[in-house]
């Protein structure tokens, strides 16, 4: 490890709690750990507010004292390894499946999955959809379409969709039904990243559409789906791309 390297390992220990890294000196050595302490603390608490806007639905189902116990340890147990602070929280999701006081609600795991899910969507590459004339004029059997970059498909093992929706501002309550849910996650054209709950057929098409099937091919994988529906809001999504020619 050189030299650098090492003076980050110390101060990263540090800030979890270790000794004072060397160079941290001041006219008393108390002050120095006292200040080193205020330091800490507005680390810890300024990860905390990110983890808490990454991950708002846990934090409401939680509550807010609890989320920021349960933000405060995830903290120290997995600091950030980048600067960039939308890149963290992809162990939150386990990280909450084996904390023992939220044994009995297993959904917690998957709405967190959810979360982390848009923030890539989001973030993710921009890519021109395809014109919904061109869509229009060609051959079903031959046109091979690509998904935008911000779709995912989450296969979940949990109502977590409704969970989620449920806990969204101004959401009227509703049953909640158990069992599994696929949920769809997409950036469209405004921005948004809506979450929808969907048909294993239309996750199939969805799919299939990905592995780059020729549209009719596709559509043929679930010859129970019409797929019109499901195609339009795609197409008004922007989530259709031309597939390129190799």
């Amino acid at each position: 490890m050189n030299r650098h390297d090492s003076m980050l390992a110390r101060f990263s220990a540090a800030l979890a709690g270790g000794a004072l890294p060397e160079g941290v000196t001041a006219c008393a050595p108390a002050e120095a750990a006292r200040r080193f302490d205020v330091y800490r603390n507005n680390v810890t608490v300024s990860l905390c507010t990110a983890l808490e806007q990454r991950f708002p639905v846990i934090s409401r189902l939680v509550g807010v004292e609890f989320f920021a116990a349960l933000a405060r340890h995830f903290c120290m147990a997995h600091p950030p390894q980048s600067p960039v602070l939308h890149e963290w929280g992809e162990a939150f999701p386990g990280y909450l499946e084996a904390c023992a006081p939220l044994a009995g609600y297993p959904y917690m795991g998957d709405v967190a999955r959810i979360e982390l899910a848009r923030g890539r969507a989001f973030h993710a590459t921009d890519a021109a959809p395809i014109a919904p004339a061109r869509l229009a004029a060609a051959d079903p059997g031959t046109l091979r379409l690509a998904l935008h970059p911000s779709v995912c498909l989450m296969r979940l093992a949990t109502p977590a969709v409704s969970i989620w929706a449920r806990n969204q501002p101004g959401a009227e309550a509703h049953p909640i039904r158990p069992g599994p849910e696929i949920a769809l996650i997409l950036r469209d054209r405004a921005y948004q990243v809506p979450v929808r709950a969907i048909s294993s057929a239309e996750a199939s098409l969805i799919a299939a559409l990905g592995r780059g099937a020729p549209l009719l091919r596709a559509a043929a994988e679930v010859p129970d789906l019409d797929p019109t529906e499901l195609l339009r809001a795609l197409m008004q999504a922007g989530a259709l791309c031309e597939r390129a020619a190799t």
